[in-house]
């Protein structure tokens, strides 16, 4: 596509505003240099570097909650560097809770070891740099950026999923990882360059008025390519086989970030990449929904099922972060602007209670070197703190009131079940599953905490737990504790988020 004069003296002299609106972007990239010059300050040499890399997300952080704050109660959306990505409030949302994470999780791992002193600066720099790839995938626009995007937030989890160097897991792991996701990114990329030839452009809109009233065999076979790759993304059936293998060889503190801040980005995506190229023809949008459904619904039957059968506590918890997006996806699929606040209210719910829980495993790993169900066990009497707040993660996960888990599952079908005016019964069938899978869920998530409550704990005398790490985890527990009980502070802001 050729660029007329007038069209680059339009964007040059944009240039200005688009970088203030990517200000958080350029702050965590500019994280990523400081930590990689770091090294080179001989006083710097052997410290760990979470907290320095904190600085820049926690302000990135600040410039977004302002972003927020500035336009109230009023939808925007401000597309930048020439339509390639776009700030809306739901982008603003999915870039405020990536942060949030990042912080949270670089706090995590100052606190648990993993990273140690030495190795901090090659784990923050592809934490963070897996996070820039996360947020660009929150507002990418066009084809060209959501590969770019993917690529960006693909490629540091493939190193931080082997980073526990000498573990023949964690190294089997990584390959797994780096096989399966070259081979999701070689057809993701087949697909988006069938629909940039068929439709002379890569922008998500204008795609979707190409797509208006019929699909044919070559743009469905793109669609088709670009879809398994969200689905590998999302860990979605039948493209989940990867998640087990790489949670169990990874270190705890690497399967929260995969856990929370990939499926956010990827769900984001997902909702941003489908609402455009349905929003213009009905009925694609109900053949669409249809099959979204049908996948949400496997999704969450094979994560379920398959976690009732481990006995590994990470293995266990890639099976429940299988079935948590297959939740997600059960509103994804109805296409309202209910069900968008409902996915983010999902997300934000999600954030502590997954992250806590892997916080919890990470704890245990320290205290007895296990991190399968016989470390937990009897975990009530050496380690109360940590058994209170173990449960309220996995009661959340179950969907229990008052807590964020029962919140967002309440929403999100609440969603789906009013969307019976254009899905019919399916509606209501996809209702049922998610009520019967959240029962069967019960199977795994009772298990763990009776293993923690009525076992009786090992007779070698485990180590302490550090007054700052069960800090955290209490103060997660709170968060999910607050989050079920007032929903309105952040229901308004998904409100915002959610609106077309």
């Amino acid at each position: 596509m050729t660029i007329l004069p007038d069209q680059f003296r339009a964007l040059t002299s944009a240039v200005g505003d688009d970088l203030q609106m990517f200000l958080p972007e350029l702050l965590v990239a500019a994280g990523v240099v400081v930590v990689l010059l770091a090294r080179l300050v001989p006083a710097l040499d052997r410290a760990h570097l979470s907290l320095l890399a904190a600085l820049p997300c926690v302000a990135a952080l600040g410039f977004v909650g302002l972003e927020i704050a500035r336009h109230g109660e009023r939808p925007f959306a401000a597309p930048a560097f020439g339509g390639l990505i776009v700030f809306d409030p739901f982008a603003a949302v999915l870039r405020g809770l990536l942060l949030s994470f990042a912080v949270l999780a670089l706090l995590l791992g100052r606190l648990t070891g993993i990273p140690d002193a030495e190795d901090s600066g090659d784990y923050i720099v592809m934490l963070l740099g897996g996070t820039l790839g996360m947020m660009l995938m929150a507002t990418a626009n066009h084809l060209l950026m959501v590969f770019i995007a993917m690529e960006m937030a693909s490629l540091p989890c493939y190193a931080l999923a082997g980073f526990l160097k000498g573990r023949r897991h964690g190294s089997e792991a990584a390959m797994k990882y780096v096989v399966y996701g070259a081979a999701a990114s070689g057809v993701t990329l087949y697909g988006l360059s069938l629909l940039m030839a068929k439709f002379g452009t890569g922008d998500l809109k204008d795609i979707g008025v190409g797509l208006t009233g019929g699909v044919d065999p070559m743009a469905a076979a793109g669609l088709l390519f670009f879809g398994a790759g969200l689905a590998f993304k999302l860990s979605a059936v039948p493209f989940h086989f990867w998640c087990p293998d790489v949670f169990e060889g990874a270190a705890a503190e690497v399967g929260a970030f995969l856990s929370v801040a990939s499926k956010a980005a990827a769900i984001g995506l997902t909702v941003r990449v489908l609402t455009a190229f349905t929003a213009t023809d009905p009925a694609l949008r109900h053949t669409v929904g249809l099959i979204v459904l049908g996948v949400a619904a496997l999704t969450m039957t094979v994560g379920n099922l398959a976690a009732l059968r481990q006995t590994s506590l990470k293995r266990m918890f890639a099976y429940s972060t299988i079935a948590h997006a297959g939740y997600m996806l059960t509103a994804v699929a109805v296409f309202t602007p209910a069900s968008r606040e409902a996915v983010l209210y999902y997300l934000l719910a999600y954030l502590p209670t997954s992250l806590g829980a892997f916080a919890v495993v990470a704890a245990v790993r320290n205290r007895t070197g296990s991190e399968t169900l016989d470390g937990i066990r009897g975990l009530v009497t050496t380690a109360p703190a940590l058994t209170v707040a173990l449960a309220v993660f996995l009661l959340s996960l179950l969907g229990l009131p008052p807590l964020a888990g029962f919140a967002g599952k309440f929403q999100l079908f609440d969603a789906v079940y009013h969307a019976a005016d254009r899905f019919g019964w399916v509606a209501y069938a996809a209702v049922a599953v998610g009520v019967l899978n959240t029962v069967v869920s019960a199977g795994y998530y009772l298990t763990v905490l009776r293993a923690a409550v009525l076992d009786e704990p090992s007779a070698e005398a485990p180590r302490p737990t550090g007054a700052g790490l069960v800090a955290l985890v209490v103060l997660l527990a709170v968060a999910v504790v607050v989050l079920g009980l007032v929903w309105d502070p952040v229901a308004r802001l998904t409100t915002l988020a959610g609106s077309p």
